[in-house]
Formats: C-alpha cells, sequence, structure tokens
C-alpha cells in the first residue's frame, strides 16, 4: 500500500496555501546588510514572544545551537546537558567541531535536577575541563517529546547563577511545551539566557528558527552566523512563512498532542490483546510517542507500519517513534492509529529477536 499519512516527524509538513501567499507577497531586501523588513519583523516578534531584548533569524534549529554555544564558550569547555540531548546527539558533532566543547551529560532519559547539576560541575583545576554551559531541551525529543517542569529549571538556574554558568534553551519544540505546560513561551525562557526556537516543528513553516537573547549576545550571534555560511540575502520570503505560522498556528498545537494521545490508546490496546506486556506505549505529553518493543527489531514494525499506509521512524533497535503535526488532518487519526495499531500487532506475534533489546539509553 502507499504510504499516504507521515508521521516519521513534525519536519514532514508542507507550506498551506494561505502561507504561500504571504511568502509571495512578503517584502524583501538583502539581510545581509540586515535590509530584509520581513526578517525584522519576524526578529522582532519572537523576541517579544521569548521576552528577550533581540532575535536573530538563522536557517534551522542546529545552527541556533551551535551559534548559542559559539557565544557562551571557549574551546575546551564543558557544557552540562541531558542525555540524547539535540545539541549532542543529532547535530553531527557540530559542538567539538566548531566550539571545541565536550558534553557532559546529567541525569537519565533525557531531564535532570539541580542535583545533578551540582555534580557535574569540574572543580576550578586547570588539568580539568572549564563547566561553561547548561543547555536543556524543552521539550525533549528523546525522551519522548516530555515537557521539562519549570521547577527544575528555575532550581538549575539558581545553580548555574551561582556557579556563573550561561544557560541555553533548546526550545525548538517550545511552542509544544508552552501548550501543554499551561504557560506562556516567555515564562519558559525567561531564565535562559539565549533560547533557540524553530518554525518548522509544530508550527508548519518550511524552513527557519530563532536564537533569542540579550541584544549583546544577538550581536555576537550575527557574526557567528556569517562564519556559519548562514548569511541569507533576501530571507523574507522564509520569514514572511514563520510570522504566517506564529500568527495561525500555535492556537492549533493541542489538537497534535490529542492526536498523539489517541494514536497512543490505540496501539495500548493492540499490545494488551496481544499479550505483549513488554511493549512500552509511552502516554505523550505532547505530539512525540515512542513505542518500544524489546526483542522486535524497530524495522519490523516500520515496515509493518508502512505496508498500511503510515510511515514512522526507527530511532534504535526497538524503539520506533510517531509525530503528529499539522498535515495530519483529523479525519485521518483514526486511520492512522487503527493501522499502527494493527503493525504493532503484526510484528509482536512473530518471534522475539533479543538482539533486539535495549534500544533506547
Amino acid at each position: 500500500m502507499q504510504a499516504t499519512i507521515d508521521l516519521r516527524s513534525d519536519t514532514v509538513t508542507r507550506p498551506t496555501a494561505a502561507m504561500r501567499a504571504a511568502m509571495a507577497a512578503a517584502e524583501v531586501g538583502d539581510d545581509v546588510y540586515r535590509e530584509d523588513p520581513t526578517v525584522r519583523a519576524l526578529e522582532e516578534r519572537v523576541a517579544e514572544l521569548t521576552g528577550k531584548e533581540a532575535a536573530l533569524f538563522v536557517p534551522s534549529g542546529t545552527m541556533g545551537n551551535q551559534i548559542a554555544l559559539l557565544c557562551h564558550t571557549q574551546r575546551g569547555d564543558e557544557v552540562i546537558a541531558g542525555e540524547g540531548a539535540h545539541c549532542a546527539f543529532y547535530e553531527s558533532g557540530a559542538a567539538p567541531a566548531w566550539s571545541g566543547v565536550q558534553f557532559v551529560f546529567a541525569g537519565r532519559g533525557g531531564l535532570f535536577k539541580a542535583a545533578d547539576v551540582e555534580d557535574a560541575i569540574k572543580p576550578p583545576q586547570y588539568y580539568l575541563p572549564r563547566t561553561r554551559l547548561v543547555a536543556i531541551e524543552n521539550t525533549h525529543n528523546r525522551a519522548g517529546g516530555r515537557v521539562f517542569p519549570q521547577e527544575d529549571v528555575l532550581a538549575i538556574a539558581s545553580v548555574a547563577r551561582a556557579h556563573r554558568l550561561a544557560l541555553h534553551l533548546d526550545g525548538a519544540r517550545l511552542w509544544n511545551a508552552a501548550v501543554a505546560a499551561g504557560r506562556t513561551p516567555a515564562e519558559l525562557a525567561a531564565p535562559f539566557d539565549t533560547v533557540s526556537v524553530c518554525f518548522s516543528k509544530g508550527l508548519g513553516a518550511p524552513v527557519g528558527s530563532a536564537l533569542c537573547g540579550g541584544a549583546d549576545v544577538v550581536r555576537a550571534a550575527l557574526r557567528f552566523r556569517k562564519m556559519l555560511g548562514g548569511g541569507m540575502r533576501q530571507a523574507g520570503v522564509l520569514a514572511a512563512a514563520a510570522l504566517y505560522a506564529l500568527a495561525h498556528h500555535q492556537g492549533r498545537i493541542a489538537e497534535d498532542h490529542e492526536a498523539a494521545r489517541a494514536i497512543a490508546r490505540a496501539m495500548r490496546a493492540a499490545a494488551l490483546r496481544a499479550a505483549a506486556p513488554s511493549a512500552t506505549i509511552e502516554e505523550p505529553e505532547t505530539n512525540i510517542l515512542y513505542i518500544e518493543t524489546p526483542g522486535v527489531p524497530a524495522e519490523r514494525l516500520v515496515e509493518a507500519a508502512r505496508r498500511r499506509g503510515v510511515l514512522v521512524g526507527a530511532t534504535g533497535r526497538s524503539a520506533v517513534r510517531a509525530v503528529t503535526h499539522l498535515d495530519l488532518a483529523p479525519e485521518q487519526v483514526a486511520p492512522a492509529a487503527s493501522a499502527l495499531a494493527e503493525a504493532l500487532a503484526e510484528v509482536l506475534a512473530l518471534p522475539r529477536d533479543r538482539g533486539a533489546e535495549g534500544a533506547r539509553a
């Protein structure tokens, strides 16, 4: 069966007709000269939404994170992050390559506490790496789209300030975190020196992220953006899509969260019917659903779903991810849930492969 429902990521969305019209009508200029009015309007708007002095439009969340590392660290420094952090796990080794930093991972499963930060900070000895930055991801992708509890963020920030450490928020899906937590993006971003946000995750824009922070750090970021090849020219056509998404797509994000929960319910019922208690279908907090089937290779479930018209992605030997998004129409939720439940039941009925154990850290 030809795949018709793509749940591999919330980056697979395509611009709506209204978004395309906004892009076509965008007023543009040369942004390297800082003369693109639509880019400047986007930067002002996202700075306002995150409660920061300034913002810089960048092509990707990876670039936003890496520029933040360049702004806050020097070569040989150490960055504290959660397990599976995007800036360490999914950015092609950019942090040690460009910033010359190394990571130390705090806590378990992506989230961590203030005490974990205290334990990870190195003493100020010349033969040790200098702890310089704490990076938090919210929502945390590999933790299953979990929202980082704000009370923990505030406690971590207090420890960081006491040790004169900088704080960076990888808020690629901050929009989802804000909806799930019932807080504004500015509230969640308040403790941080810098925050990166993405417009192609959750909001449905085709390209772009922003790095937000104080005016001084954003001025430094502008230079690093140019160094990394992120200085774009008439980028207003892309900024217009992000502005449209901020104005029209934030309010519907809760629909994606409910769709993920509906799919999870159907898959848990399928696992129960298959008498497979070892299968784990986590209750989504946002729009990311992880399915773990110890002993069942992830590709089996990916292929069984594909044959039923749904695309999902393997993230480990026996871990599969499904992500709901703008392009999943309300009438597609039930068919997607049914197809994934059938796929799960099929693979759980097959003989187990002990080599597929222990998929995801």
